[in-house]
């Protein structure tokens, strides 16, 4: 009578499932790290980009200030029998068309933005997608 014996203990069912789960546990782990370095290094971006344009646009204030002053009298000086509350009605009136059609335009830009950062979205979608499938 022969018996086989073994001389390598092959790894059990469980031990091979506590693999898999950790492997995937791993993964899982590894994909939130790369969101939240994706979200911070957008962040930093941000907020370097919006101190440049507060900036800017505090500069841009003040010259557009001064410009719309400009404006009012030069149709005041053009147009002498014009009262100068009606040089600055105009003025006011122009800068508001162009102001709404600005906000207008930045509203539908802004409703297209997607706040998420995609590729990570899209991996863990992946990941996910793919461990479904496998069971």
């Amino acid at each position: 009578m022969i018996t086989e014996t073994r001389t390598e203990a092959e790894p059990g069912v469980t031990k091979l499932l506590g693999g898999i789960i950790e492997d995937a546990q791993g993964l899982f782990r590894n994909q939130l790290d790369l969101f939240r370095a994706e979200i911070e290094d957008d962040l930093r971006q941000t907020k370097e980009a919006g101190g440049a344009m507060a900036i800017g646009a505090l500069v841009l204030l003040l010259g557009g200030i001064f410009l719309g002053l400009m404006a009012v009298y030069l149709l005041s000086w053009l147009f002498p029998e014009l009262p100068l509350w009606g040089s600055f009605g105009i003025v006011g009136a122009a800068l508001a068309i162009v102001g709404v059609a600005f906000l207008l335009t930045g509203k539908r830009k802004f409703a297209s933005f997607n706040p998420l950062p995609d590729k990570s979205v899209e991996a863990l979608k992946e990941t996910f997608n793919g461990r479904v499938r496998s069971d």
